[in-house]
């Protein structure tokens, strides 16, 4: 049934008190019966997993390993009916058995579809739910792989519809998840009639929106019911096609589109379906079109959004929280405003997570996020039987019903990584059996979600599913590879749906709490990630790049200057990113995207997340936000033919600015500069060369070397041509190693006005990746460059909903040879 966010005449209670649970042995007790009395039972919260309860009961502390695949875990509660209901559950981790009164009503065996059955509720019931050893099901299980991958273990997972989370050595933690994962809850209907479903289709084309229903009604139907659809002022009517069935369809010529919201307003529009004396809310249903543009060779790979290219910018989703699996809307909303404040416009769950939650999707469609969905399958030769498929198209079915009016759901994928496994195993391709993402997968969703974008998988497009220059690739040329950064442009990505998985330090305050000496203790190694069956780990990795950006030895610096080495590595993370966003970004890039794996921690450290596991930003989620404006300055060194100036318009207005660049000698002297005026049409762009607006030759790269740089930077700004607020800016260092400490003249003030408080900095020199550390505020910039003589005012955001607080705290920059403390003083009372 697609999304229904209310409904009159239905009636839902959750079933979330009472609730006990218990391990046991794998298959010490058949049913209920034979638990006897041996054993203790801990309070359980559901929706939740059994290692949330042992957290919440002091059993466990909360740190890695736990594993509970080997054991049964019994969940048991007691509720009063009145008669004949329907008990639903949304998600049970994995393998379940569940008696009702002492009888056995339903076995299950797929953690990310829902079950549901009617029940006869009179009285006191009684409700146990037994998640069976899921090591022991596997053991039962029969069929040979023609590959073995190392990602996840046991390999016979693969027979299993469960997450790879907590089961992926190096990836994430050893946390096996057990239980009602997702809600369970009670739902009766009031009324002669139900509601049994609603297939809703919301379609956009030439400018004219139009939605779409079929209702199937169970019970007492009466003869000729009727109904109707409601938006915005707008009734179309539904009529009564057969003695179960209404449908009909509602035209909205000229109805505000939704856009991502680097291009336009996110547009929704509440809907409402009326049916005899029923009324049900439809919830918020927004209208777009969007297609696939392969580029004038065929072999690329990019999203059109009504009509127009946008550049997909974002990251790959984990979890909230590991231990429960949970994403409740406030954790979710924080997230994703955090990727949207940072100028990204796609979110992708990849193929080794979970399906998200409802309101995963409703806030991506408030926001104007686009959705790359993957189907929960990743790396294994998974099983081609009857009853896999079957259970799969189950999953799949209940999915599409459920997000059915999300209109942030762009692309749906096949999985993760299984047509390259089988490449690099060397399987020959006759034989690969791909049905399932040529045909099974494709067929379930676009039977109703003909709206989407299918890809067979992630990577895929090329003779090689994993080719950068075709189709859709996991790029890790810069990264993993350590490829040097000019392998960006020259490996021609065409869409990267996974890139730049670095070992992000995080902040000073979060690497303060960590309660660490050295990035060798093993309480720091534990949140590092690493391939397994590698002999190096993603600290070194970024090691590697810290030696070549800055031509210096990683190790001595440890050993002499352990936060200089902090520092250092934070602003590689910040290099890396900023410059190859950029790169995809500048006109006449064949890139259409690039989604960073991934967007938050699942443990504490330097983990591949944007946003560490406490939810505070690292120091590359500025720099993602610089390289990901919507209007946009990008400078590109191109050599012997100079930088280039690439100015990008993607918002739906025109765009009047003022271009400038200025060369500086020693930080401060500026030796060359010029300026001109730029206008573009809305969603445009234009490149220039930096020296046609010089009047004369100027070795601006650096690349002729006739005698010592005349400059060590060139710093470009847009402008607005009316107001002169600053849009964007750009720096190019014609040797990104020079940040010795030095004195540069940093001054800083705290002020506050009616918005709340903020920071003046004023820099004598260039200060670069100037970073600020407050305990209790976020700045609105960070890790950013800072030009001489020009003062900067910058937001300093509440870390906590805390109207006391007062900004304390000290600015540093990695050419800085020492910080400058700063301290707000408490408004005086009136």
């Amino acid at each position: 049934m697609a999304r229904i966010i209310s409904c009159s005449a239905r009636v839902t209670q959750p079933l979330a008190e009472g609730w006990e649970c218990l391990r046991t042995s794998a298959d010490a007790a058949a049913c209920p019966s034979d638990l006897g009395d041996d054993g203790t039972w801990y309070p359980a919260s559901v929706p939740g997993t059994f290692a949330a309860a042992l957290r919440e009961a002091g059993q466990w502390n909360g740190e890695p390993p736990l594993e509970l695949d080997d054991d049964d875990v019994w969940y048991r509660t007691r509720f009063f009916g009145t008669g004949r209901e329907t008990l639903c559950f949304a998600g049970l981790a994995t393998i379940s058995d569940i008696w009702m009164n002492g009888a056995h009503v339903l076995h299950t065996d797929n953690m990310f579809r829902p079950y549901a059955i009617e029940i006869d509720a009179r009285g006191e019931n009684e409700l146990y739910i037994c998640f069976r050893s899921l090591r022991a099901w596997l053991r039962r299980q029969r069929g040979r792989a023609r590959w073995r991958t190392r990602l996840a273990v046991p390999s016979s997972l693969r027979f299993a519809r469960t997450t790879l989370l907590g089961r992926m050595p190096g990836w994430c933690p050893a946390v096996h998840p057990v239980g009602p994962w997702q809600p369970v809850w009670r739902e009766r209907w009031n009324g002669p009639f139900r509601l049994r479903g609603v297939d809703a289709r919301a379609t956009f084309a030439d400018g004219d929106g139009k939605l779409a229903l079929c209702c199937e009604l169970g019970g007492d139907v009466p003869e000729d019911l009727q109904g109707c659809i409601e938006i915005g002022g707008h009734t179309g009517r539904l009529e009564q096609v057969a003695p179960d069935r209404l449908a009909g369809a509602l035209s909205l010529p000229g109805i505000a589109h939704w856009w991502p919201h680097t291009h336009g307003e996110p547009a929704l529009h509440q809907a409402r379906l009326r049916i005899g004396d029923i009324v049900c809310d439809l919830g918020p249903v927004g209208f777009r079109s969007i297609a696939v543009d392969r580029g004038a060779d065929g072999n690329g790979f990019g999203l059109r959004v009504n009509g127009e290219a946008v550049f997909c910018r974002g990251a790959c989703w984990t979890t909230p929280d590991l231990v429960t699996l949970a994403a409740d809307t406030a954790s979710c909303r924080a997230l994703l405003e955090d990727m949207r404040n940072a100028g990204l416009n796609t979110v992708r769950i990849a193929g080794t997570m979970v399906y998200g939650s409802d309101d995963f999707y409703a806030l991506c469609d408030e926001l104007g996020l686009l959705v790359w969905q993957d189907v929960m399958l990743a790396s294994f030769d998974y099983p081609a039987t009857p009853e896999f498929r079957s259970s799969l198209t189950a999953e799949l079915d209940a999915f599409v019903a459920r997000t059915q009016l999300n209109v942030s759901l762009a692309v749906f994928c096949g999985g993760s990584e299984v047509l390259q496994q089988a490449a690099m195993f060397g399987l020959a391709r006759d034989r690969i059996d791909d049905s399932l993402y040529s045909s099974v997968i494709p067929d379930t969703i676009g039977a109703r979600r003909g709206d989407v974008v299918y890809v067979a998988n992630s990577p895929s497009g090329g003779d090689l599913p994993f080719q950068p220059n075709k189709g859709v690739t996991h790029y890790y040329g810069v990264g993993a590879y350590l490829r040097p950064l000019h392998d960006a442009r020259e490996s021609d990505v065409r869409f990267a749906s996974e890139c730049l998985a670095l070992a992000n330090v995080p902040c000073r305050r979060t690497f303060e709490a960590m309660r660490v000496a050295g990035i060798t203790e093993p309480g720091w190694k534990r949140g590092v990630p690493r391939d397994p069956g590698a002999a190096w780990d993603f600290d070194d990795v970024r090691d590697d790049y810290l030696a070549t950006l800055f031509g210096i030895d990683p190790l001595r610096v440890r050993y002499a200057d352990f936060e200089r080495y902090l520092e250092l590595s934070r602003a590689v993370s910040c290099v890396l990113m900023e410059q190859v966003v950029s790169e995809w970004r500048r006109l006449g890039s064949g890139c259409r995207g690039g989604l960073v794996w991934q967007w938050q921690d699942v443990a504490l450290g330097a983990g591949w997340g944007i946003i560490d596991s406490v939810h505070r930003r690292k120091p590359a989620w500025h720099a993602l936000q610089r390289a990901c404006r919507p209007r946009q300055l990008i400078v590109t060194d191109e050599g012997l033919n100079g930088l280039a100036l690439h100015v990008l318009n993607e918002r739906e207005t025109a765009l009047h600015a003022v271009l400038r660049i200025e060369c500086l000698q020693d930080g401060a002297t500026v030796v060359r500069q010029a300026q001109c005026p730029v206008d573009l049409a809305p969603r445009s762009g234009l490149c220039l060369d930096a020296a046609s607006l010089l009047p004369e030759f100027f070795d601006i790269t650096y690349a002729y070397r006739f005698g010592p740089p005349a400059h060590d930077v060139t710093i470009a700004t847009l402008s607005d041509s009316v107001s002169g607020e600053l849009i964007a800016d750009a720096f190019h260092f014609p040797d990104v190693a020079a940040v010795q400490p030095r004195e540069i003249g940093l001054e800083v003030a705290v002020d506050r006005d009616s918005h709340g408080w903020y920071l003046r900095l004023l820099s004598h020199r260039l200060a670069r990746y100037l970073h600020i550390d407050d305990a209790s505020f976020m700045p609105q910039e960070d890790w950013l460059h800072l030009p001489p003589g020009r003062p900067r005012r910058i937001a300093l955001q509440p870390a906590k909903d805390d109207a006391h607080a007062i900004p304390r705290g000290e600015v540093r920059a990695l050419n800085m040879m020492r910080a400058v403390p700063y301290a707000g003083h408490a408004p005086r009372p009136d």
